[in-house]
């Protein structure tokens, strides 16, 4: 049985490559919603029945866990998911709680991401247990997700939209800088470029795969770690997914995040969607 990773568009692949190193026995299935996205600018109810088809689909195909890729989408939808489906569903939300617990005294800590993501109550609850100082500050920068599905993960543009929405704020009082969107990573240089020198940049995806293990471990569900389970060269097997027609995204992404372009691409028909899998 396979890992089900979703995302919005390509920003999960950040997420599926660590998983891949955490997990290097496993194989993958990642769904990619890349007709609908961004998500963050869209309705709570919409993202819901975005996500819940997305899961459908990959229950039809076999999977034992589901990564909800997406902070936006962990945000809007995986309460109501975990109530409808049994499986193991883990989200993504930001890495405020390392970022916080290794806060230099008199710093400050940024969070950023969508919109949605930075007003739901999910990351505000977040906020209440770990904040006890009051030194996060929450920076939406819904355009980065924008370059990231066009494939433009560094350029003049992404640099100019950076250094404005950032020259606000004395960058010299931070000590770290939170991703609070999977798509951010691949943005990751511009950023920090933007950032003074010794600004730490924080992401959850790898304490997100460490926790996957440990559900599947406690359920007895990890993969046997020996060659019947990998791919021919003894890669990790994976298989791709994504409502879109166009998949240049993924063999940009692919080459950037992997190092090679990634094949296994299967188109999702939106109308028969609802028929792959029981509601």
């Amino acid at each position: 049985m396979k890992i089900g990773i979703f995302d919005s568009g390509i920003g999960g692949l950040t997420v599926l490559h660590q998983a891949m190193i955490t997990l290097p026995q496993e194989e993958y299935l990642y769904y990619a919603d890349t007709d609908h996205v961004p998500y963050g600018i869209r309705p709570k109810e919409e993202i819901l029945e975005f996500v819940d088809n997305a899961l459908r689909f990959m229950l039809g195909k076999g999977v034992k866990a589901v990564i909800i890729a997406c902070n936006t989408a962990t945000s809007a939808a995986i309460k109501t998911l975990r109530s409808r489906y049994s499986l193991p569903i883990l989200g993504m939300e930001p890495a405020v709680k390392p970022a916080v617990a290794r806060e230099e005294e008199g710093k400050r800590v940024m969070v950023i991401a969508t919109p949605l993501t930075l007003r739901e109550e999910k990351l505000r609850n977040l906020l209440h247990q770990v904040d006890k100082h009051h030194t996060v500050d929450l920076l939406p920068l819904p355009e980065l997700v924008r370059f990231a599905e066009r494939e433009e993960f560094t350029s003049q543009a992404v640099e100019n939209y950076l250094r404005g929405e950032l020259a606000p704020f004395h960058l010299e009082d931070y000590s770290a800088l939170v991703l609070g969107c999977t798509h951010f990573p691949l943005l990751a240089p511009e950023i920090r470029a933007a950032l003074e020198d010794g600004v730490r940049v924080v992401s959850s995806a790898e304490e997100t795969a460490s926790e996957v293990r440990q559900i599947l471990e406690r359920r007895d569900e990890l993969a046997a770690s020996d060659e019947s389970s990998r791919g021919a060269a003894g890669e990790p097997m994976y298989r791709f997914a994504t409502t879109s027609d166009d998949i240049t995204a993924f063999a940009v992404a692919g080459r950037f995040i992997f190092g090679h372009a990634l094949d296994s691409i299967e188109h999702i028909d939106l109308a028969t969607l609802s028929e792959l899998a029981p509601k």
